[in-house]
């Protein structure tokens, strides 16, 4: 009878224990057992909610026997299960089926990030098959390539030229993509490296408002993450017009149904010539390795090597008379001599651990090796009528970094809070930094810059996201400390200067859900991007790290239940800039400017197959320092406009047609001097059958003649008396037609 009441009394107790359980642990994997980051957990009893960490695990509290919990992930099918007494002793494995996008059931209060979840869609419906369209995927984001396909791509966005990457920050898993003090120009980025396909997400956001960013965070930033685990092996073929060919091995080295290591390898090698009558001999080879440990405490590891290299000529910008009088066609060149070479090689070892129910630790450390040989004449016989003005660009770096971040969730009283804090360190190793004035490339006249620059960069941050019911508001301060140091080999004496600079960057960002699907928010900050070392030596006692000034106010809205709409209106002010001109080896004042716009952005899910986006930019920015009329910003675009409709999974096809706008903007500074817009169409189309996929891609579908990039530029033809100031262009491809081959097994 003892034994009888004993045994009743344990199994009492610890039914107790269980009913009295409020917080229940599990991890959420798709059906090839990898994690799910980001999956909405609600409990539909108690309306207690939590989203699966990156290793996928969830805690959810105020959670007992018996709730009925949700899961909900876009792009996969929701489910729906009942707790039991088993989940509270082991961790609840939950497994998500993958399906279509479905907009309709796209619920804006239970994303962490609505716009990295809308650039997820817009990923799966309109997949990335080149290095150009990579940066095509922001919206309001436009780019142009002027140096033969080997140079990075200019870039504009919310009425900045931001020319190779000077006002974005870009950073691939972690690892910085620009260059600060680069041999071509402040914050050059080239993402030549990345191949699309290995892409998983994208994350960005506008404006100088994200505490975690740091520097060349003035306009947004752009964040790309590679995928963990690829569900299958492919292998691509493609061909097209101009000589160009692509080839793509993309190879999953642990099979599709592994549980706690993944690995794969992506090469890529392209080659082609472009329509030019210089060929440009252009080619490219991408190596890259990544491997995804979990341990038994669903900590994270990740490695990730990789490996690029390219060489390309180019006929580089030429000026319109040269077209308009007969002397060369739209394809042609005055100096088919520019080009280059370079070269990166990098390693990146990311970890995440879940150290408590509260905090999550996040780091990644990296080392990059980068090289660059640059050879460009943009005013051809201006300085020197006899050997022209060709000049080499030339460095080499070795990077090393360190990244880190804790999330502590806690309550002060009744007040959610979650804290994000954590240290960063960056150092540039930059020997033999140069620009020189060549002849044909294989002669140097004179060496106009030569030096050694070591650039270092620590930061710590701490934000804070306090949860009133509906409201957040989201507190958050930076501090960077810079020192700079430059060695001028050029110098009769041994010359090695130094300075430091340091730079405080306070935010406040508030957001109100009105609705279920009507979100508010209002974002201030303040950033800055750092300036070029040999700018801040020789401009020492000077604002070297001028701040920017941004305030958002905008909507996240889904008046239908297949529509989602993104709009903002935006103000950005900028102190006075001392620019490096790379090109030239000089120094430029660019004044105080100011900026104000509209980004509006629409998705549209007409069929289960059928979606409309489109993505459209007001802009209006003037310098402040100038009388009217003298006030322009060269180059910064007033209208942007791009999107476009896709199909998918219509009995096997998919493709779709694509748009991009970019209106007549100011070359100059009184606007006498005008950058022609240019509206182009591209279209791709793809028939999937058993393992195989049979697509072509057509850039240009109606031929539009077009520039891609255009510069005001002073220069001087051979035996021209007198130079001339006007629009020098690189023409935009014309009709180019290639079609795929891809396999995966």
């Amino acid at each position: 009878m003892k034994k009888i009441i004993l045994g009743l009394s344990l199994t009492f107790s610890l039914s107790f224990s269980i009913l009295a359980q409020t917080d229940l642990k599990g991890k959420v994997q798709n059906a090839n057992n990898e994690p799910l980051p980001d999956v909405y957990v609600y409990n539909l009893n108690s309306k207690s909610h939590a989203h699966s960490l990156e290793n996928g695990v969830f805690i959810l509290d105020h959670t007992k026997v018996g709730d009925s919990l949700e899961f909900g992930l876009l792009g996969y099918e929701r489910l729906r299960i009942q707790v039991k007494n088993e989940d509270f002793k082991i961790a609840k494995i939950v497994v998500l089926k993958e399906k279509y996008y479905e907009l309709d059931e796209l619920i804006l209060n239970q994303q962490l990030n609505t716009v990295s979840t809308i650039s997820k869609l817009d990923l799966e419906i309109t997949p990335v098959n080149s290095s150009q369209e990579i940066l095509r995927k922001v919206p309001g984001l436009i780019i142009g390539q002027h140096a033969g396909g080997g140079k990075a791509e200019q870039m504009f966005l919310r009425g900045f030229d931001i020319d190779h990457g000077t006002d974005i920050k870009l950073a691939v898993d972690g690892m910085p993509v620009n260059m600060v003090s680069h041999a071509h120009g402040q914050g050059y980025s080239d993402l030549h490296f990345l191949i699309p396909e290995t892409i998983d997400k994208i994350d960005f956001g506008k404006g100088p408002y994200y505490v975690d960013k740091g520097d060349f965070d003035v306009a947004g930033y752009v964040d790309f993450y590679t995928k963990d685990q690829l569900k299958e092996s492919t292998v691509s073929f493609s061909l097209g017009q101009f000589n160009t060919l692509r080839t793509l091995g993309l190879i999953n080295l642990t099979g599709k149904n592994s549980t706690n290591n993944n690995a794969y390898v992506a090469v890529e090698y392209l080659e082609g010539d472009g329509p030019f009558e210089s060929p440009q001999n252009f080619n490219r080879l991408n190596v890259m390795g990544k491997w995804t440990n979990y341990s038994k405490n669903n900590d994270k590891t990740t490695i990730s090597l990789s490996h690029f290299t390219s060489r390309w000529d180019a006929s580089g910008q030429i000026p319109q008379r040269a077209v308009d009088s007969g002397l060369i066609t739209r394809f042609g060149a005055i100096d088919d001599t520019e080009g280059g070479e370079t070269s990166r090689s990098n390693i990146n070892v990311e970890y995440f651990k879940h150290l408590s129910d509260e905090t999550q630790f996040l780091a990644n450390a990296f080392m990059s090796r980068y090289g660059l040989e640059l050879y460009s004449n943009f005013t051809f016989y201006l300085e020197d009528p006899v050997n022209g003005d060709q000049i080499r660009q030339k460095e080499n770096r070795t990077i090393y970094g360190l990244n880190t971040k804790f999330i502590t969730d806690v309550s002060l009283g009744d007040i959610p809070t979650s804290l994000s804090y954590g240290l960063t360190f960056r150092y540039d190793d930059i020997n033999e930094i140069e620009l020189s004035h060549t002849v044909n490339r294989d002669t140097t006249l004179e060496p106009l810059k030569l030096g050694d620059i070591d650039q270092t960069n620590v930061s710590g941050f701490l934000g804070a996201e306090f949860e009133f019911n509906k409201l957040k508001i989201v507190p958050a301060l930076r501090l960077d400390y810079f020192k700079f140091v430059y060695n001028d080999k050029l110098a009769t004496a041994y010359t090695r200067a130094s300075e430091t600079k340091t730079a405080l960057s306070p935010k406040l960002d508030f957001y109100y859900e009105a609705q279920e699907n009507l979100q508010l928010y209002l974002k201030n900050g303040i950033g800055f991007h750092s300036n070029d070392a040999r700018v801040v030596i020789s401009q020492s006692g000077h604002e070297i790290l001028p701040k920017a000034y941004g305030s958002d106010l905008g909507v996240l809205w889904k008046p239908f239940p297949s529509v989602v709409i993104n709009s903002a209106l935006w103000y950005l002010f900028l102190e006075q800039e001392f620019v490096y001109v790379g090109d030239a080896g000089i120094v430029e004042p660019s004044g105080k400017t100011q900026r104000f716009g509209l980004d509006f952005g629409v998705r549209y899910q007409i069929k289960d197959w059928l979606f409309f986006d489109t993505d459209l930019t007001l802009n209006h920015g003037r310098s402040v320092d100038e009388p009217s009329g003298e006030d322009y910003i060269p180059l910064a675009p007033d209208f942007t406009l791009t999107g476009g409709l896709s199909t998918i999974n219509l009995k096997g096809f998919s493709g779709g047609i694509r748009y991009r706008y970019i209106d007549d903007r100011p070359a100059n500074e009184d606007n006498s001097i005008v950058a022609e817009g240019y509206f182009v169409t591209d279209l791709n189309a793809n028939y999937t059958f058993n393992h195989f996929s049979l697509g072509v891609v057509i850039e240009n579908l109606f031929d539009t003649e077009w520039n891609e990039t255009q510069f005001a530029t002073e220069s001087r033809l051979f035996n021209e008396p007198d130079s001339v100031e006007e629009i020098h262009f690189t023409p935009g491809t014309p009709f180019f037609i290639k079609g795929v081959v891809s396999y995966t097994f």
